[in-house]
Protein backbone atom coordinates (compact mmCIF):
# COMPACT_ATOMS: atom_id res chain seq x y z
CA UNK A 1 0.00 0.00 0.00
CA UNK A 2 1.08 3.96 -0.74
CA UNK A 3 2.99 5.07 2.39
CA UNK A 4 1.44 8.66 3.39
CA UNK A 5 4.50 10.41 2.95
CA UNK A 6 4.51 8.98 -0.46
CA UNK A 7 1.18 11.14 -1.58
CA UNK A 8 1.05 13.06 -5.11
CA UNK A 9 -2.98 13.77 -5.15
CA UNK A 10 -3.95 13.57 -1.72
CA UNK A 11 -2.76 16.17 0.91
CA UNK A 12 -2.41 14.49 4.33
CA UNK A 13 -2.06 16.33 7.60
CA UNK A 14 -2.53 15.28 11.21
CA UNK A 15 -3.10 18.08 14.04
CA UNK A 16 -5.09 18.09 17.41
CA UNK A 17 -5.99 14.87 16.80
CA UNK A 18 -7.90 15.29 13.31
CA UNK A 19 -6.52 14.04 10.35
CA UNK A 20 -7.20 16.38 7.48
CA UNK A 21 -7.54 14.72 4.01
CA UNK A 22 -6.99 17.15 1.26
CA UNK A 23 -7.45 15.98 -2.73
CA UNK A 24 -5.33 18.24 -4.18
CA UNK A 25 -5.46 17.54 -8.47
CA UNK A 26 -7.19 21.25 -8.69
CA UNK A 27 -6.26 21.46 -12.32
CA UNK A 28 -8.54 18.66 -12.74
CA UNK A 29 -11.14 19.77 -10.43
CA UNK A 30 -10.06 16.52 -8.25
CA UNK A 31 -11.12 14.13 -10.83
CA UNK A 32 -10.24 10.29 -9.21
CA UNK A 33 -7.20 8.32 -11.65
CA UNK A 34 -5.61 5.03 -10.38
CA UNK A 35 -3.09 6.98 -8.15
CA UNK A 36 -5.62 9.31 -6.42
CA UNK A 37 -7.80 5.95 -6.04
CA UNK A 38 -5.02 4.46 -4.24
CA UNK A 39 -3.97 7.22 -2.67
CA UNK A 40 -7.25 7.42 -1.01
CA UNK A 41 -7.84 4.07 0.15
CA UNK A 42 -4.13 4.53 2.06
CA UNK A 43 -5.09 7.81 3.33
CA UNK A 44 -8.26 5.82 5.07
CA UNK A 45 -6.54 3.15 6.17
CA UNK A 46 -3.55 5.13 7.74
CA UNK A 47 -5.98 7.29 10.15
CA UNK A 48 -8.05 4.51 11.22
CA UNK A 49 -5.40 2.65 12.50
CA UNK A 50 -3.23 5.54 13.77
CA UNK A 51 -4.31 6.18 17.30
CA UNK A 52 -3.60 9.83 17.35
CA UNK A 53 -6.26 10.25 15.01
CA UNK A 54 -9.83 10.29 16.37
CA UNK A 55 -11.90 12.22 13.60
CA UNK A 56 -10.69 12.71 10.02
CA UNK A 57 -11.73 15.46 8.07
CA UNK A 58 -12.00 15.43 4.11
CA UNK A 59 -12.32 18.46 1.64
CA UNK A 60 -10.71 19.42 -1.71
CA UNK A 61 -8.92 21.74 -3.07
CA UNK A 62 -10.88 24.72 -4.45
CA UNK A 63 -12.47 24.94 -6.92
CA UNK A 64 -13.84 21.58 -6.49
CA UNK A 65 -14.36 19.03 -4.19
CA UNK A 66 -14.07 15.74 -6.28
CA UNK A 67 -15.17 15.63 -9.91
CA UNK A 68 -15.27 12.23 -10.14
CA UNK A 69 -13.73 9.76 -12.52
CA UNK A 70 -11.10 11.47 -14.82
CA UNK A 71 -12.93 11.28 -17.86
CA UNK A 72 -9.92 10.93 -19.74
CA UNK A 73 -8.53 8.13 -18.08
CA UNK A 74 -11.88 6.27 -18.40
CA UNK A 75 -11.40 6.74 -21.72
CA UNK A 76 -8.16 4.71 -22.09
CA UNK A 77 -10.07 1.64 -19.66
CA UNK A 78 -8.50 1.89 -16.98
CA UNK A 79 -10.73 2.11 -14.07
CA UNK A 80 -9.00 2.76 -10.44
CA UNK A 81 -9.47 -0.11 -8.08
CA UNK A 82 -12.74 -0.80 -10.15
CA UNK A 83 -14.05 -3.40 -12.49
CA UNK A 84 -11.38 -6.01 -13.27
CA UNK A 85 -11.19 -7.16 -16.50
CA UNK A 86 -11.03 -10.68 -16.37
CA UNK A 87 -14.40 -12.47 -16.21
CA UNK A 88 -13.08 -15.02 -13.91
CA UNK A 89 -11.74 -12.27 -11.24
CA UNK A 90 -14.14 -12.27 -7.92
CA UNK A 91 -15.64 -9.20 -8.55
CA UNK A 92 -15.55 -7.12 -4.69
CA UNK A 93 -16.44 -3.59 -3.70
CA UNK A 94 -13.81 -0.53 -4.43
CA UNK A 95 -10.96 -0.69 -1.81
CA UNK A 96 -11.04 3.24 -1.57
CA UNK A 97 -14.94 3.06 -0.63
CA UNK A 98 -14.76 0.35 1.65
CA UNK A 99 -11.61 2.32 3.53
CA UNK A 100 -13.58 5.10 3.84
CA UNK A 101 -16.87 3.20 5.09
CA UNK A 102 -14.40 0.60 7.40
CA UNK A 103 -12.88 3.62 9.01
CA UNK A 104 -13.15 3.72 12.94
CA UNK A 105 -12.90 6.95 13.10
CA UNK A 106 -15.80 9.58 12.76
CA UNK A 107 -15.43 11.35 8.91
CA UNK A 108 -16.93 14.50 8.18
CA UNK A 109 -17.03 15.86 4.57
CA UNK A 110 -16.41 19.35 3.97
CA UNK A 111 -17.92 19.90 0.16
CA UNK A 112 -16.14 23.06 -0.77
CA UNK A 113 -17.50 22.78 -5.08
CA UNK A 114 -18.73 19.68 -7.27
CA UNK A 115 -19.43 16.35 -5.63
CA UNK A 116 -20.47 14.48 -8.48
CA UNK A 117 -19.89 10.93 -9.55
CA UNK A 118 -17.35 9.26 -7.60
CA UNK A 119 -17.15 12.56 -5.65
CA UNK A 120 -20.54 12.69 -4.79
CA UNK A 121 -19.97 8.71 -3.75
CA UNK A 122 -17.05 10.05 -1.20
CA UNK A 123 -19.40 12.80 -0.05
CA UNK A 124 -21.48 9.78 0.70
CA UNK A 125 -19.11 7.40 2.63
CA UNK A 126 -18.41 10.32 5.35
CA UNK A 127 -20.68 10.20 8.54
CA UNK A 128 -21.50 13.95 8.82
CA UNK A 129 -21.80 16.19 5.65
CA UNK A 130 -20.85 20.49 5.44
CA UNK A 131 -21.77 21.80 2.03
CA UNK A 132 -20.71 25.36 0.76
CA UNK A 133 -22.90 27.26 -0.92
CA UNK A 134 -20.59 26.36 -3.91
CA UNK A 135 -21.32 23.08 -3.51
CA UNK A 136 -23.15 20.57 -6.34
CA UNK A 137 -23.90 17.23 -6.23
CA UNK A 138 -25.18 14.63 -8.65
CA UNK A 139 -24.75 10.87 -9.35
CA UNK A 140 -23.92 11.37 -12.94
CA UNK A 141 -23.54 7.60 -13.58
CA UNK A 142 -26.33 7.13 -15.26
CA UNK A 143 -25.66 9.78 -17.90
CA UNK A 144 -22.15 7.52 -18.80
CA UNK A 145 -24.61 4.26 -18.93
CA UNK A 146 -23.31 3.09 -15.35
CA UNK A 147 -24.62 2.90 -12.24
CA UNK A 148 -23.15 3.93 -8.90
CA UNK A 149 -20.95 2.24 -6.09
CA UNK A 150 -21.88 1.69 -2.87
CA UNK A 151 -23.04 4.76 -1.27
CA UNK A 152 -25.68 5.48 -3.78
CA UNK A 153 -27.29 2.09 -3.11
CA UNK A 154 -26.39 1.33 0.75
CA UNK A 155 -26.48 5.54 2.12
CA UNK A 156 -28.50 7.67 0.03
CA UNK A 157 -31.75 6.61 0.92
CA UNK A 158 -31.03 6.03 4.55
CA UNK A 159 -30.56 10.06 4.11
CA UNK A 160 -32.74 11.39 1.94
CA UNK A 161 -35.21 8.31 1.39
CA UNK A 162 -36.26 6.05 -0.88
CA UNK A 163 -38.22 8.24 -3.52
CA UNK A 164 -35.96 10.98 -3.52
CA UNK A 165 -32.72 8.59 -3.82
CA UNK A 166 -34.31 6.62 -6.92
CA UNK A 167 -34.75 10.61 -8.28
CA UNK A 168 -31.05 11.00 -8.07
CA UNK A 169 -29.76 8.12 -9.58
CA UNK A 170 -32.40 7.87 -12.50
CA UNK A 171 -32.00 11.30 -13.62
CA UNK A 172 -28.40 11.92 -12.75
CA UNK A 173 -29.54 15.29 -12.44
CA UNK A 174 -27.70 18.38 -9.89
CA UNK A 175 -29.28 19.49 -6.88
CA UNK A 176 -27.59 22.73 -4.96
CA UNK A 177 -26.23 23.03 -1.58
CA UNK A 178 -29.40 24.48 -0.15
CA UNK A 179 -31.97 21.75 -1.80
CA UNK A 180 -29.13 19.04 -0.34
CA UNK A 181 -29.70 20.20 3.36
CA UNK A 182 -33.14 20.79 2.29
CA UNK A 183 -33.56 17.40 1.65
CA UNK A 184 -30.81 16.10 4.58
CA UNK A 185 -28.02 14.90 2.17
CA UNK A 186 -25.89 17.52 4.13
CA UNK A 187 -26.31 19.01 7.64
CA UNK A 188 -25.36 22.73 6.71
CA UNK A 189 -25.12 24.72 4.10
CA UNK A 190 -22.75 27.75 4.72
CA UNK A 191 -21.12 30.89 3.23
CA UNK A 192 -17.88 29.58 1.01
CA UNK A 193 -15.34 31.20 3.67
CA UNK A 194 -17.22 29.73 6.77
CA UNK A 195 -17.22 26.11 5.30
CA UNK A 196 -13.48 25.09 6.73
CA UNK A 197 -13.83 26.70 10.17
CA UNK A 198 -16.88 25.60 10.90
CA UNK A 199 -16.08 21.45 9.85
CA UNK A 200 -12.32 21.94 11.65
CA UNK A 201 -14.43 23.30 14.86
CA UNK A 202 -16.67 20.33 14.34
CA UNK A 203 -14.21 17.77 14.29
CA UNK A 204 -11.59 19.35 17.15
CA UNK A 205 -15.03 18.85 19.64
CA UNK A 206 -15.45 15.36 18.22
CA UNK A 207 -11.89 14.75 18.91
CA UNK A 208 -12.25 16.03 22.28
CA UNK A 209 -14.40 13.49 23.28
CA UNK A 210 -12.76 9.87 24.90
CA UNK A 211 -11.81 7.74 21.32
CA UNK A 212 -13.23 4.42 22.25
CA UNK A 213 -16.51 5.73 22.99
CA UNK A 214 -16.40 7.24 19.67
CA UNK A 215 -15.41 4.42 18.15
CA UNK A 216 -18.18 1.82 19.30
CA UNK A 217 -20.68 5.04 18.88
CA UNK A 218 -19.63 4.59 15.14
CA UNK A 219 -20.05 0.78 14.97
CA UNK A 220 -23.26 1.56 16.19
CA UNK A 221 -24.59 3.36 13.45
CA UNK A 222 -23.23 1.53 11.15
CA UNK A 223 -24.92 -1.76 12.75
CA UNK A 224 -28.32 0.47 12.54
CA UNK A 225 -27.89 1.11 8.94
CA UNK A 226 -29.75 -1.39 6.58
CA UNK A 227 -27.99 -3.79 4.31
CA UNK A 228 -24.29 -5.08 3.70
CA UNK A 229 -21.90 -2.49 2.08
CA UNK A 230 -19.67 -5.15 1.15
CA UNK A 231 -22.27 -7.12 -0.46
CA UNK A 232 -23.71 -4.02 -2.59
CA UNK A 233 -20.30 -2.97 -3.14
CA UNK A 234 -19.42 -6.07 -4.48
CA UNK A 235 -22.74 -6.21 -6.91
CA UNK A 236 -22.01 -2.81 -8.18
CA UNK A 237 -18.69 -3.61 -9.55
CA UNK A 238 -20.35 -6.87 -11.24
CA UNK A 239 -22.56 -4.31 -13.00
CA UNK A 240 -20.11 -1.95 -13.84
CA UNK A 241 -17.68 -4.32 -15.22
CA UNK A 242 -20.80 -5.44 -17.37
CA UNK A 243 -21.88 -2.07 -18.07
CA UNK A 244 -18.47 -0.85 -19.54
CA UNK A 245 -18.87 -3.06 -22.51
CA UNK A 246 -21.67 -1.33 -23.76
CA UNK A 247 -22.11 0.63 -26.43
CA UNK A 248 -23.96 2.99 -24.13
CA UNK A 249 -21.40 3.55 -21.91
CA UNK A 250 -18.86 4.57 -25.00
CA UNK A 251 -21.88 7.26 -26.39
CA UNK A 252 -22.57 8.61 -22.67
CA UNK A 253 -18.75 9.66 -22.37
CA UNK A 254 -18.09 10.17 -25.77
CA UNK A 255 -21.20 12.89 -25.48
CA UNK A 256 -19.62 14.56 -22.46
CA UNK A 257 -16.20 14.78 -23.74
CA UNK A 258 -17.82 16.13 -27.10
CA UNK A 259 -20.01 18.29 -25.19
CA UNK A 260 -23.12 17.45 -26.82
CA UNK A 261 -26.04 15.32 -25.92
CA UNK A 262 -26.09 11.30 -25.86
CA UNK A 263 -27.73 8.93 -28.36
CA UNK A 264 -28.55 6.16 -25.94
CA UNK A 265 -29.59 2.72 -27.65
CA UNK A 266 -30.19 0.30 -25.55
CA UNK A 267 -27.02 -1.64 -26.36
Amino acid sequence: MIAIKDLDCLIYAVADHVATIVLNRPERRNALNRRAYDEIEAAFTHASRDSDVRCVLVTGSDPAFCAGEDVKEMMTGEVASGPPKAASVRFAPTPAAMAVINCEKPVIAAVNGSAVGWGMELALYADIRLASERAVFAELFIKRGLVCDVGGFWKLPSLVGQAKAAELLFTGEPIDAVEAARIGLVSYTLAHEDLMPRAQAMAASIAANPPLALRYMKEGLRRATPGDPNEIGAWAIEVIHRLFATEDHREGVQSFLQKRAPVFKGG
